[in-house]
């Protein structure tokens, strides 16, 4: 009977306490509020005009890669061994000059990223710090951090990237 009673008034106290404690929990995804926010937007359209001639080389080459692969492997049998030893270098030369503007680009990208991520880091730690006193949340988590939760927690990143919009 005791244990029985012991239990009960531990269910009760962890009932009452746990609305308290899900109301001071709540999401934020802080990628998606920084990648949402107009400077990142801003930063994603500088980037893609800064590489387009880069991007629309690397796709004509790999078209032509694709065809000139076709034409190897489909035309052995026509092709003389001097047209298909000269295809085959230029395939090589083509290939090694699309993987350059691969890499040329994703290091763009990455840096390009890094810039706007080490720019943006004090805002961001700004603003979720005004946003958790606001909500008075004592334990901020990650969408992808949440295994369970017996009610939906709130979730700060819209509110977040309208205040990084501000600050910008």
């Amino acid at each position: 009977m005791r244990k029985l009673t012991a239990a009960l008034c531990l269910g009760l106290l962890v009932a009452t306490i746990a609305p308290a404690q899900a109301a001071e929990v709540a999401v934020l995804d802080w990628r998606a509020a920084l990648m949402e926010t107009d400077a990142a937007e801003r930063t994603m359209n500088d980037l893609r005009a800064r590489l387009a001639g880069q991007q629309q080389e690397a796709k004509a080459l790999g078209e032509e890669l694709q065809g000139m692969q076709q034409r190897l492997q489909g035309g052995r049998e026509s092709m003389t061994e001097t047209e298909r030893r000269t295809t085959l270098q230029a395939f090589r030369e083509k290939g090694r000059r699309f993987e350059q503007l691969r890499r040329e680009i994703g290091q763009a990208r990455r840096e390009a990223e890094q810039g706007f991520l080490e720019e943006a880091e004090p805002k961001l730690d700004q603003v979720v710090r005004q946003v958790i006193d606001r909500h008075g949340v004592a334990v901020l988590v990650e969408p992808n951090g949440v295994l369970h939760a017996e009610q939906d927690l709130p979730d700060l990143t819209g509110e977040v990237t309208e205040r990084l919009n501000a600050l910008y």
